[in-house]
């Protein structure tokens, strides 16, 4: 089972904030999902061939291509605050 503070620390390392409520429908929600593990942990598959997928896909992506965006100013118009050519964002990593 998982308490409210374990939900606590895992929000703190993946730099979430969360409202008590919020604290409280996760805690409920992991905790289901580790008892639907545990229940899945007592099954046997002794006889079931280990795999790494359901299905045989392999590298489904496609290549990465640069292609430069015709019009430059229509980005750094469109963005909430510009610094010179560069789009302007908040700081959002921190070494805590």
């Amino acid at each position: 089972m998982i308490d409210r503070e374990q939900v606590r620390k895992v929000a703190h390392l993946a730099r979430l904030e969360l409202t008590p409520e919020e604290e409280e429908k996760f805690t409920t929600q992991l905790g289901n999902i580790l008892d639907y593990f545990e229940q899945l942990s007592e099954l046997d598959v002794n006889n079931v061939p280990p795999t790494l997928r359901a299905i045989d896909v392999k590298n489904v992506t496609r290549p990465d291509d640069l292609q430069p965006y015709p019009n430059r100013e229509d980005i750094l118009q469109s963005a909430p605050e510009q610094e010179g050519d560069f789009l302007k964002c908040l700081k959002f990593l921190t070494k805590e």
